[in-house]
């Protein structure tokens, strides 16, 4: 199956490679290319309250003072086991870690923890992605130094992350964790899937509506430009229906992580689109989810 990558039509002047605003627009708009976000949410809410009823209830604690600052636990019964920590997406709109539990039952079986964080979403934020990345980061941080605590092992701390959460999880992997008191190889890999890694498009879509897309901003939360940060193996994946900037964005960054001399796979899922993503990082037969595992070495 061809990828998608034809741009909604428009005939406006060029703002963005060969887009006018419309396409641009709509290559941020994921129900420009995909209408069944609604089938794939009631789906997903279905299969965590079957998960949750399997594995109970999830451990709920706090890595932070202010009430969103908390994560949802689900442990494994090995002893001194893998982490996964997982960053949701949605337009970095406000989410909750319990609408991701359906993801949590292929890493318990496989025996490793799985953490969904909980932060602030960009309206609380008053449009400012920076709070955000750094409740990310300090949850990351906190279950680093916490690890022992529930039985993890903080040497093997991996994160993931999709849309959005993608984004943030690609900003986790390259920060300078020296200013939040941990070793700098906190992180042993990473999952990036369906994701942003170079906000200067962003900003220019509809995106900027309810993102305050500053200079500081674009450059300091864009992954493309830290990549001398990274320092862990990428697993970097993206659906053939996603929208063409989704599609290119994926390319664009495992090909320039793979310049720089780093560990990247790159994985095209084929007959994907964009909502569909997340549901194949918690499937083990699926390639993100094989990939995942074989990353955590969990086969």
């Amino acid at each position: 199956m061809k990828e998608t990558v034809a741009a909604q039509s428009g005939t406006g002047p060029l703002v963005w490679l060969d887009m006018d605003q419309k396409a641009l627009d709509d290559a941020y708009d994921q129900l420009a290319y995909a209408h069944n976000r609604v089938q794939v949410s009631e789906r997903n809410e279905f299969n965590s309250q079957r998960v949750r009823a399997r594995l109970g209830e999830p451990q709920r604690l706090a890595y932070g003072s202010s009430q969103v600052e908390g994560l949802d636990l689900f442990t494994t019964d090995r002893a001194n086991a893998p982490i996964n920590v997982f960053i949701h997406g949605g337009a970095w709109r406000q989410r909750w870690s319990k609408e991701y539990a359906f993801l949590a039952e292929m890493f318990v079986r496989a025996g490793a923890h799985f953490i969904a964080l909980d932060f602030i979403g960009i309206d609380e934020a008053n449009g400012d992605l920076l709070p955000i990345a750094d409740q990310v980061r300090r949850g990351v941080a906190w279950v680093y130094q916490n690890a022992e605590g529930f039985g993890g092992d903080p040497s093997r701390l991996y994160v993931s992350g999709q849309s959005s959460g993608a984004h943030l999880a690609a900003n986790v992997v390259t920060t300078d964790w020296r200013e939040f008191g941990v070793p700098d190889d906190i992180v042993k890999g990473a999952l990036l899937c369906s994701g942003m890694y170079d906000l200067e498009p962003v900003a220019l879509s509809k995106r900027s509506e309810y993102v305050n897309f500053t200079d500081e901003v674009e450059e300091r939360l864009s992954p493309l430009r830290r990549l001398d940060r990274l320092n862990c193996p990428l697993i970097v994946g993206y659906g053939n229906h996603e929208t063409p900037e989704f599609q290119r964005q994926a390319r664009d960054f495992a090909a320039a992580v793979k310049s720089a001399g780093k560990p990247v796979k790159l994985l095209l899922c084929e007959g994907y689109n964009h909502f569909e993503m997340c549901e194949t990082i918690g499937n083990p037969l699926s390639e993100i989810g094989a990939a995942v595992l074989e990353q955590m070495r969990l086969v």
